[in-house]
């Protein structure tokens, strides 16, 4: 096992002892001690609230010592957070109750094995849940979310709030609590694959192609997009919708050739309209000779936001 996967091991026994030690009533200040003590990081988010403190958020997650009793110090009500995936050791599934009951899904996931005996198990003040897993040591958990599931997954790139730290509904300060904390070892979740059971993508379907033939190979360009891995996926589709663009094909024919490819990479539909706009206003102001800048362009696309004509298209 080299030095990262160690580390990341290290981290998440570490939150799995300390977690047994939040319990209600004890001051987040000495939970942000403890944790950090153990080398997760923390950092403070506003008091009764779940937004960062820190200017740069939990990109500023610290094991510090100095800088966490700062911290609290400083903003002794401040809320306590850690970063999640490999930064902590830690992943989590977030059983939400905004607008939708995470809890049945859930329980459908359960039920179907998706879901191996978590590290920890916090209720939350909204009376949803959050499981916390070992960050996979093999490959980078982006977080994700399903809204119409209430469920979101929480892994590089985000945070979570910590007991025992306090949301302020209704006029009342509402624990998060620690319900369960596993005392045997526990084994990684496989987030995609249950990505996957809560939003299945639909299976994609070559588009035929039209009389006359494509300008170019359009059915491989769509190929290629659906193909493409978490972390890729836009830039594709964006690099895809510009060659079309380039080769005289209306945004609503790019649309209906490489939407279905996007959606069966796990692009949404708003995302997919937005990346195909930004790929024709790209070339429609660059021309089709300034390739070097599709992928300046490709990291920028979610500026853009196309009318809601374009939107309400679809695909």
């Amino acid at each position: 096992m080299d030095e990262a996967r160690e580390a990341t091991t290290r981290r998440t026994s570490a939150v799995a002892a300390a977690f047994r030690l939040l319990t209600e009533g004890l001051p987040v200040s000495i939970a942000a001690r403890e944790l950090a003590r153990r080398g997760v990081p923390v950092f403070p988010c506003a008091p009764g609230e779940k937004h960062p403190i820190p200017e740069r958020g939990f990109h500023e997650a610290s094991v510090d010592a100095r800088q966490v009793e700062l911290w609290w110090r400083e903003r002794p009500r401040a809320n306590l957070a850690l970063p999640t995936g490999a930064t902590s050791g830690v992943v989590v599934v977030d059983v939400d109750m905004h607008g939708v009951n995470g809890h049945i899904a859930f329980a459908r996931a359960a039920r179907s094995g998706m879901l191996p005996e978590p590290l920890a198990t916090v209720t939350t003040p909204t009376g949803g849940r959050h499981l916390y897993f070992p960050a996979d040591q093999e490959r980078e958990q982006r977080s994700w979310q399903v809204g119409h599931t209430g469920i979101d997954f929480r892994g590089d790139g985000g945070y979570i709030i910590v007991p025992p730290s306090l949301r302020a509904l209704d006029g009342h300060w509402v624990p998060y609590r620690v319900e369960t904390v596993a005392t045997g070892p526990v084994v990684s979740l496989d987030a995609q694959r249950l990505r996957d059971f809560l939003d299945p993508r639909p299976k994609y379907v070559p588009v035929p192609e039209p009389p006359g033939g494509w300008p170019l190979d359009v059915a491989r360009l769509a190929s290629k997009v659906a193909g493409r891995p978490e972390g890729e996926r836009n830039l594709g589709l964006f690099k895809a919708a510009c060659r079309m663009a380039e080769h005289g094909h209306p945004q609503g024919e790019a649309l209906e050739a490489l939407g279905p490819a996007a959606s069966q990479s796990g692009l949404g539909e708003r995302e997919i309209t937005r990346t195909v706009y930004s790929a024709y206003h790209h070339v429609s102001t660059n021309g089709p000779r300034h390739r070097a800048l599709i992928r300046q362009a490709g990291s920028e696309f979610m500026q853009n936001e196309p009318p809601v004509s374009v939107i309400s298209r679809g695909l």
